[in-house]
């Protein structure tokens, strides 16, 4: 079944909790459609969208949700599988003190100097509030997802996220059009989303350190800490533990053949814990 969440105020907001009523309440096996403004609260470049905004409630991302999944239990684990991001034309980019802005051309964004780059969309934001009270914000990417920033997670892509809170309550947004890895002036191709759709499941088979994602071709594991290094012990433990599971080897071996086999990629360096994700490509291994 496809659920829509329109796009109102009702539905909007900028930081994780918890205490958030969910404004959707769906099935394992259902998909959630969404239109989402870009992390400035944008759907025009011109203005804002909502003039309401709540300065400590509303001071991260604009976020649609939180969806609350039936039966879904911290400790379990959610896979979410994105199966469309549609962008409106428009982006911005900043560094520095400038902004640069983006039109999309067809399968490319154009810029206002006259630089092109492939269109890529993806959800930057996918993930539920930690189990503890309170407010948090959206910048940091946790265990429980949120602003992961990986460019992997593109149409396709079924991210594997582990279940703080029951119910789930995730939410989604912070569209971007394209973005290297490391997203390195702070900022990807920051655009709103005409239309996206997930589809969320409930998985009681897999206990993940940190989250996990699968693409067409690719295991991916991530990992988030302010310091780089831990950030990518994190992420290697994690590939580790699927290699054991999905492969049949010994830890040693799984190890061995990771230093031939995985790559490494800086997922972010900006968003206060810094990601680093491991990729094993279907094709690098053969029995």
């Amino acid at each position: 079944m496809i659920r829509e969440v329109p796009l109102e105020r009702r539905t909007v907001h900028g930081h994780f909790s918890r205490d958030l009523a969910p404004v959707l309440s769906v099935a394992p096996g259902d998909s959630v459609r969404f239109q989402a403004l870009n992390a400035g609260w944008r759907w025009e470049a011109e203005r804002e969208f909502f003039a309401d905004r709540d300065p400590e409630l509303d001071a991260g991302h604009a976020l649609s949700g939180p969806v609350e999944v039936r039966g879904a239990r911290a400790g379990q684990t959610l896979a979410v599988r994105i199966d469309e991001v549609q962008p409106r034309p428009w982006g911005v980019t900043f560094a520095h003190d400038a902004v640069f802005h983006w039109t999309l051309d067809g399968e490319r964004w154009a810029d206002d100097e006259g630089f092109a780059v492939a269109l890529a969309p993806f959800l930057g934001v996918i993930g539920m509030p930690p189990a503890a009270p309170g407010v948090h914000s959206t910048i940091p990417p946790r265990r429980s997802g949120g602003n992961i920033d990986c460019r992997l997670l593109v149409a396709g892509t079924t991210l594997f996220l582990p279940i703080p809170v029951d119910g789930a309550l995730l939410s989604v947004g912070d569209g971007h059009g394209a973005q290297g890895d490391g997203e390195v002036s702070g900022t990807a191709i920051e655009c709103p989303l005409e239309q996206a759709q997930i589809t969320v499941d409930v998985r009681t088979d897999l206990d993940l350190r940190t989250p996990v994602a699968r693409t067409r071709d690719a295991w991916v594991a991530l990992g988030f800490d302010e310091d780089l290094d831990t950030a990518a012990e994190e992420c290697m433990a994690t590939m580790l533990d699927l290699m054991e599971r999905e492969l049949g080897l010994r830890r040693s071996h799984a190890l061995a053949l990771s230093s031939v086999a995985v790559d490494l990629h800086v997922t972010q360096i900006v968003n206060v814990a810094k990601g680093v994700h491991a990729v094993l490509r279907d094709d690098a291994l053969r029995p």
